[in-house]
């Protein structure tokens, strides 16, 4: 096998309690790649479609990925990527993470799986390095390994997979507007108060309970930022006003999705996933604000091959 064509997933991280360790991936929005070996040793990136994004390979968050993963390695060759950008850049569902966490998991594939999945996620890091200053795993986790992803610890990195209930459904809201990660993180405080430590562990705490015991009405409770969402939710346009609406129309509970500016909501079941996208879509039209809508079971397995 020397070609693989790829569906990078779409994902979203901190899940309003989890900020920094905890990220869920979808099934229905995604990138599309072909990684294929070369002769020549190295990372090149040949084609890149959808986006206006560098393809100078230690420019790029898929070649600096594939590059870390190389390093680990003594090949007589090298590879190539093709990628079809879906997820939009800034969007605060992923992209970074799609192109790094698929370039890395389809490499691994054709060599024949030296690494584990949660041995990518370190290669995979490296580009949200690159992408974010940051080597996040919040985002590139759940992409390698599907469902829900906790990072219980960094340093060593120790990554928890948690299954989702099979009828629990995300809606994501992309208004069209630009979030710099960079001003998303300015307005965080970098000390807390003991309160509002012990709501958060709370709420993280009855999510992932929620979670294995299939508990619906705990993970809605759940669903509550204490400590970032009241921060950044300013930067986002009628934020209030969509959140208020999905979790009138029956969702479970809602959220910013990475540092935004696309809003999240979790629902029991497609039908009521589908109808908070109605609902939340109905916001942005009365702003006369321009968006894009996804409706997404939870993805169980991560990067998939396609085609």
């Amino acid at each position: 096998m020397n070609e693989l064509k790829i569906f990078a997933p779409a994902t979203i991280a901190n899940v309003s309690c989890g900020f920094d360790v905890l990220g869920l991936c979808l099934d229905t929005v995604g990138d599309e790649m072909i990684i294929r070996k070369i002769a020549e040793k190295g990372i090149k990136i040949t084609k890149l479609v959808g986006q206006d994004l560098p393809m100078e390979t230690d420019k790029n968050v898929a070649g600096v990925a594939g590059l870390t993963m190389l390093e680990k390695l003594d090949l007589n060759h090298g590879f190539e990527i093709e990628i079809y950008k879906n997820i939009k850049a800034g969007s605060g569902i992923g992209s970074s993470a799609a192109s790094s966490a698929g370039t890395v998991w389809a490499m691994n594939e054709l060599l024949g799986k030296p690494f584990t999945a949660k041995e990518l996620v370190s290669f995979a890091m490296e580009g949200e390095k690159l992408a974010s200053g940051t080597a996040h795993a919040d985002n590139v986790a759940p992409a390698l390994l599907g469902d829900f992803t906790l990072i219980r610890s960094y340093t060593p990195l120790d990554i928890i997979k948690i299954p989702a209930p099979s009828k629990l459904y995300a809606t994501v809201i992309h208004p069209q507007i630009e979030v710099k990660t960079s001003d998303s993180r300015s307005v965080l405080k970098q000390n807390i108060s003991l309160k509002e430590s012990i709501i958060q562990i709370g709420n993280l705490g009855g999510l992932i309970s929620g979670l294995y015991t299939s508990d619906y009405d705990l993970i809605g409770r759940s669903l509550h930022d204490e400590i970032v969402e009241p921060l950044r939710s300013i930067l986002i346009p009628g934020f209030k006003e969509v959140k208020e609406s999905a979790i009138a129309c029956g969702a479970l509970g809602a959220g910013i999705s990475g540092s935004g500016p696309s809003i999240f909501a979790l629902s029991k079941g497609k039908e009521m996933a589908e109808k908070v996208a109605k609902t939340m879509t109905e916001t942005y039209k009365t702003l006369n604000i321009d968006y894009d809508v996804h409706v997404s079971k939870i993805n169980s397995k991560g990067c998939r091959i396609i085609g």
